[in-house]
C-alpha cells in the first residue's frame, strides 16, 4: 500500500485545527510518547481524497486501530454502522465522559462502535486521563471551555 504525501503546512493546519488533540480519543499530542499522524478518515483505498475535509489528527493508537475501517460494530444492536466522522460530525454529539473524565462513554451507534473499534479506553489512556485530570490538564482546554457554556 502506497502511503499518500501529506504537505508539512497541510498537517500543520490539521494540527492547529484540532488544538494538538487526537480527534477520536482527544488525548493531548503534548502529553504523548509518540508522534501523533495525520491520517485520511476515508483512506485513499477507499476513494478518500489529500484535502482538509478528509484529514483528521490522530494519535498512535487510535489510527492504529482504525487502519483503514470506516464502520464498526454498535455493541448494543451488533449492527455494523459508520465510525465517527470528525469532519462531519460534532465530538459533543456521539460521545462524553464519565464523572471523572477517565472514560469515553458513546451516546449513539457511530459513538459506542467508535468506542469499541478504536478502544477509546485503552488501559493506558485512561491511566494517564487520571493523572492529567488531577493536575487540572484534562479534559483539554477547549472541552472545558464547553463545560463553562
Amino acid at each position: 500500500m502506497v502511503k499518500e504525501y501529506i504537505p508539512a503546512e497541510l498537517k500543520h493546519i490539521i494540527v492547529e485545527r484540532a488544538h494538538g488533540c487526537c480527534e477520536y480519543c482527544r488525548s493531548q499530542a503534548r502529553f504523548s510518547t509518540q508522534a501523533f499522524s495525520v491520517e485520511h478518515i476515508i483512506p485513499v483505498s477507499g476513494g478518500g481524497e489529500t484535502g482538509l475535509d478528509n484529514l483528521a489528527l490522530a494519535c498512535q493508537g487510535c489510527n492504529n486501530h482504525r487502519y483503514t475501517k470506516t464502520k464498526g460494530r454498535n455493541p448494543v444492536s451488533g449492527e455494523f454502522v459508520p465510525l465517527f466522522h470528525p469532519r462531519q460530525q460534532r465530538w459533543q454529539e456521539h460521545f462524553t465522559w464519565n464523572e471523572d473524565f477517565t472514560l469515553i462513554i458513546g451516546l449513539t451507534p457511530t459513538g459506542r462502535a467508535t468506542v469499541e473499534t478504536l478502544q477509546l479506553n485503552r488501559e493506558g489512556l485512561v491511566n494517564l486521563r487520571r493523572v492529567l485530570y488531577s493536575m487540572g490538564e484534562h479534559p483539554p482546554a477547549e472541552e472545558r471551555e464547553d463545560e463553562k457554556r
